[in-house]
């Protein structure tokens, strides 16, 4: 794994500070101060995939390389008639999919804006493009390979742009658990033609993860179908083995009134992931020790402070959230289900948000009739999806325009057989009623 596992509870930090780390503004200017070091080496420490400043870049992690100073040393207002420029004379030839998290002068430039769900979908919404420019991070890039046609160039404009959560489960690891897995469980079906376990990987997991489970009968989530998804899994099989972010697959189980006492965690580092066999039999859902370093920072003292500060409040957080943190809100959901909460309430309406600060901030300038802020007061944005800068988009489509393609993301053939076919079940599920959880 490229970054090491905490030593945190199964359901994370309930209260307190959420992480002894902190943030700095040096994170918004340009990211290629931080992608290389003296000599263009990677530096020891700065910023990773977390949300700290603390947080170590793996030394496994993909390298950008330098930047040419044209760019770097370009006004924002020179960048922005660049990518605009370039962007009118590609024309049809490029389409530019931008992530709710990504920075604001890199969504004013995208042609659509999502969450991992719909960006799925757009990314086969334009088969005649020549380029997909995802400004996302890397899954999110190779899953746009998996679902364009094989003429389209899918383009990351930063190599650096990572996903420690998705760097929390590899495949090699879940080959081990899955030979352990066939050891408790067998391979035989139950009279209801259901097999012992299937695997279920979140959107937020790499390529080769996707092809895993593509071929051993399972399918891909995102957090806006995630509980459609479960009940697709059950269906077919007696368990299931989600991965890589407990949260989501915590927090989806037990809306689904699945018990605690029925989700292990299954923690790779130890023998049957440090369950006994007793626990895996009796388990429904067996959970990934993994998370995401931004919604684990949010915490219950901060809602009740939200709520002691804004009594009329409404708390909706992302279901990636630790479970205490999920339960104290009134309301929980995918960034989609964020937005649309907010796009529905009536003027004059509060919202304390736990989920990234680049939408929570964007929803604020969106909706000035609403009270807007985020619930955790330090404020660590995604550090990987800030590596998206208008500098680097500027790059990549003006090496469009000169006929070449630079950072494309290409998943091996071998690989992408069975993982599209993971991820045609899960665009085949929409979607369903269970999409959020209000209280």
């Amino acid at each position: 794994m490229l970054k090491t596992l905490s030593d945190d509870s199964a359901t994370g930090p309930t209260s307190g500070a959420a992480a002894a780390s902190s943030c700095s503004p040096g994170l918004t200017s340009g990211p290629w101060l931080l992608d290389a070091g003296p000599g263009d080496t990677l530096p020891a420490s700065g910023y990773g995939p977390g949300a700290s400043q603390d947080d170590p870049i793996p030394g496994g992690a993909p390298r950008q390389g330098a930047l040419p100073a044209s760019y770097t040393e370009a006004s924002e207002a020179d960048l922005h008639e660049r990518i605009r420029v370039a962007k009118a004379e590609l024309a049809d030839r490029v389409v530019v999919l931008g992530h709710f998290y990504q920075r604001d002068e890199v969504v004013a430039h995208a042609d659509f804006v999502g969450d991992s769900f719909q960006l799925a979908k757009a990314a086969r919404a334009r088969p005649d493009a020549e380029a997909i420019v995802f400004c996302g991070v890397h899954f999110m890039a190779e899953t746009a390979d998996l679902l364009s046609t094989p003429e389209q160039s899918v383009i990351l404009p930063n190599l650096a742009a990572g996903c420690s959560m998705a760097d929390m489960a590899d495949l090699d690891s879940v080959l081990e658990c899955w030979e352990q897995l066939e050891e408790v469980y067998g391979t035989e079906t139950d009279d209801a033609g259901r097999v012992p376990v299937i695997p279920v990987t979140y959107m937020n997991s790499s390529a080769a993860l996707k092809g895993f489970v593509g071929e051993h009968g399972g399918i891909v989530c995102t957090s806006s179908n995630a509980a459609a998804v479960l009940d697709w899994a059950f269906e077919r099989g007696q368990r299931v083995l989600f991965f890589p972010d407990q949260h989501l697959g915590r927090n989806t189980a037990k809306a689904m009134g699945i018990g605690l006492e029925q989700m292990p965690l299954w923690n790779p580092r130890k023998p049957l992931g440090g369950n006994s066999e007793e626990e895996l039999q009796d388990a429904r859902v067996l959970l990934w020790h993994g998370f995401c370093s931004v919604h684990k920072r949010f915490t219950v003292d901060q809602i009740a402070k939200a709520r002691a500060d804004h009594p009329d409040v409404h708390v909706v957080v992302h279901p990636e959230c630790p479970m205490p943190v999920v339960d104290a809100a009134d309301s929980a959901g995918s960034t989609d289900f964020i937005v649309k909460a907010i796009e529905a309430a009536p003027p004059g309406s509060t919202f304390a948000i736990g989920t990234e600060i680049n939408l929570v901030q964007r929803l604020a300038a969106q909706y000035p009739q609403h009270t807007i802020f985020c619930l955790d007061p330090v404020i660590c944005p995604c550090s990987t999806m800030y590596r998206i800068h208008p500098g680097y988009l500027a790059w990549v489509l003006e090496s469009l325009l000169a006929g070449e393609v630079v950072n494309r993301i290409t998943v091996a053939d071998e690989v992408a057989e069975p993982a599209r076919v993971a991820l045609e079940r899960m665009l085949s599920v929409a979607p369903g009623a269970r999409t959020g959880t209000e209280r």
